[in-house]
């Protein structure tokens, strides 16, 4: 989730400068005046469990991310969770990436060699729910169902983006059989993440 938001921090560079330059003067003054009241800014948490996995210490996390994704401030809270701070117009970037990269993954899903038995990914407009349509057979008897990991957390952190709690977000993934159209499995996000770590200890 890391390189997510780095991908995000770094697209189109050269076109965001090319818009700040052009921005007039007195909107230049507009922003300098207010964001230190906060009336530009957006700030969105994270929770743990989306940089814990990471082969560094937090204080490296940080110093990355405000030095190579464009952010503003990012505060380490006493509940553990991150805290970015960024601007508006930062924020609407990266959300216009996120949409971008999560319907890319779904197409690639569909394409991949990796998930045969996969036939089609299809998802609400908040990335809160989406539905795999397969080969039940081919599923059932093969390890696709790893496709609702990167979809699971790709969907969580576009609502968390979206302003979502870490405390109150979820994605669900609904298994639909391609012949009958029954929905015959859910995967639910983050509970099953919970359940994973609860199985490994």
């Amino acid at each position: 989730m890391i390189l997510v938001l780095t991908a995000c921090g770094d697209t189109d560079k050269s076109s965001a400068e090319d818009k700040e330059k052009s921005t007039v003067s007195g909107e230049e003054s507009d922003e300098s005046l207010n964001v230190d009241k906060g009336l530009l800014n957006v700030e969105v948490t994270l929770p743990p469990s989306f940089y814990e996995s990471e082969d560094k210490d937090i204080e490296t996390i940080i110093e990355e991310a405000e030095a190579e994704e464009g952010i503003k401030e990012v505060t380490e809270n006493s509940d553990g969770t991150l805290t970015y701070k960024m601007s508006k117009s930062k924020h609407k970037e990266m959300m216009k990436e996120m949409e971008s990269d999560i319907s890319s993954t779904m197409e690639e899903i569909v394409t991949s060699e990796d998930y045969v038995s996969i036939q089609d990914v299809k998802a609400d407009n908040s990335f809160s729910d989406f539905t795999l349509v397969v080969d039940r057979e081919a599923f059932e008897n093969s390890f696709d169902g790893f496709a609702s990991l990167t979809l699971g957390m790709s969907g969580m952190l576009y609502q968390l983006f979206d302003g979502a709690s870490p405390d109150e977000y979820n994605v669900k993934i609904s298994i639909e059989d391609a012949t009958t159209g029954e929905v015959f499995d859910t995967v639910d996000y983050p509970e099953a993440l919970e359940e994973t770590d609860q199985a490994a200890e």
